[in-house]
């Protein structure tokens, strides 16, 4: 890493200094106030620093990378790096942003990703799980980046180009770009700022401390009907802890947060997701003899519009997986209109059948998680379902508790929830998958 690093820093400087000014660049210290105000870098929340301001593009060919990359180093330990309001600043080259130490980022513009498949599928940053790759990666510590700008991924050609494959495919060798990654960093926070249409998920944390996002907006849509966005999820993180996410709202097709292996110390407040696959804790225990671990998480105040689930915890089972636990989860105040799935706990992931679950069941521990205050509506799609909570026979799945349960279907009373192989009482009445499956099939719908 240190030497990738140097090497960065090599090539930057073989071809510019970074204490020298760049063409259309410039630097504004700190107590030249007037000048940041008239600029746009005085800012009501942040206090004023060393600013650094860099060229625009002059259109969507036009890659400033190098410009960029120069203004991060010229802004890094102490500076600020501003990308003006009414500016975009085209990104077409691979960028390790690895070194940073005590640095903001006020993105007022537009800040966009090149849709050169070909070039972004041969120069990434890669990670193994799931097969992630990334047009970059942010590291360091004290990293800020906030305002009222676009950081846009650019995805359309992505979308019409992967339309009928699956992420999950083994066999799978189209790879997508992540919008924003994380790696190594400590102290990294997110303000204000829109998340545009990344090709693949929208943010990933790696081997990270303390993110948190707050008030930012994620949404990813396409002009073209038969390539809708794909596993654009809003909030993925692998060994991470310490994320929180406060008033945002998400509007992506997939997963609106959904953790991955070894995320704890999880905060989730006044987030708004539409259109989602849910806020979900996993999946975890996919990879064999790999132990994973989602802990300590509170989720209060979701509300969940329009989507396939809600309220979601998700671990592998089946031949050939990994273990771990899932344990001290906590929603409490979700609100869920429209939602085919409102409350799930599924043990049985991904798609295995039950009597392969059975055989095979999770080694993922299920433990002390709390449904409290959970109210609205299904969409109806299974019948009067309104939650289906299902763990592998034979595995530990206890302390599962739910409470002020307030969910209805339009598919007719009373509501159903349906609890498999859970250890205990769970604080409601619940029956069985079978008796469930008998009392759609009666109303038609299986």
């Amino acid at each position: 890493m240190k030497f990738f690093t140097a090497a960065l820093f090599a090539s930057v400087v073989s071809s510019f200094a970074v204490d020298s000014l760049i063409s259309g660049a410039s630097v504004i210290p700190a107590t030249e106030t007037h000048e940041l105000r008239r600029i746009g870098a005085h800012h009501h929340k942040h206090h004023d620093r060393r600013t650094v301001t860099i060229r625009s593009s002059r259109n969507d060919t036009d890659d400033v990378s190098r410009d960029f990359l120069w203004g991060i180093a010229r802004a890094n330990r102490g500076g600020r790096l501003l990308l003006k309001k009414g500016e975009t600043y085209v990104i077409g080259k691979r960028m390790d942003l690895s070194f940073l130490n005590n640095i903001e980022v006020q993105l007022d513009g537009e800040l966009k990703f090149t849709d050169d498949v070909p070039y972004w599928q041969k120069n990434y940053f890669y990670y193994p799980f799931q097969k992630s790759i990334s047009f970059w990666r942010w590291g360091g510590q004290d990293i800020k980046i906030f305002g009222t700008g676009v950081l846009n991924g650019n995805g359309q050609r992505w979308y019409n180009e992967f339309a009928g494959q699956e992420i999950l495919d083994p066999d799978n060798t189209y790879l997508r770009p992540i919008l924003f990654l994380t790696e190594n960093a400590t102290r990294i926070s997110v303000e204000g700022i829109t998340q545009l249409n990344s090709p693949c998920w929208t943010n990933f944390f790696v081997g990270s401390n303390d993110v948190s996002f707050d008030d930012v907006f994620i949404t990813a849509y396409s002009t073209n009907i038969s390539a809708l966005p794909k596993n654009t999820d809003g909030f993925d993180s692998y060994n991470v802890n310490g994320l929180s996410v406060t008033n945002t709202r998400v509007d992506v097709g997939d997963d609106c947060f959904s953790p991955k292996p070894n995320t704890t110390n999880i905060f989730v407040q006044n987030l708004w997701c539409n259109n989602t696959h849910g806020v979900s804790m996993g999946s975890i225990g996919q990879y064999p003899g790999v132990m994973d671990i989602i802990e300590h998480a509170y989720l209060e105040n979701i509300t969940l519009l329009n989507g396939q689930n809600g309220a979601r915890l998700k671990a592998w089972a089946g031949e050939g997986v990994g273990y771990g636990r899932i344990n001290n989860i906590t929603y409490k105040n979700i609100h869920i209109e429209n939602t085919d799935n409102p409350v799930v706990l599924d043990q049985c992931y991904f798609d295995i059948e039950s009597e392969e679950c059975a055989k095979f069941p999770s080694q993922v521990n299920v433990t002390d998680i709390t449904f409290e205050s959970i109210s609205g509506t299904s969409s109806g799609k299974e019948g009067r379902v309104v939650a289906d909570l299902i763990c592998s026979p034979n595995a530990v799945c206890n302390n599962i508790h739910l409470a002020d349960i307030n969910l209805t279907s339009p598919a007719g009373s009373p509501p159903v929830i349906i609890c498999e192989g859970i250890q205990g009482d769970i604080g409601v009445e619940c029956q069985s998958s079978t008796n469930a499956t008998q009392t759609k099939r009666s109303l038609g719908m299986s």
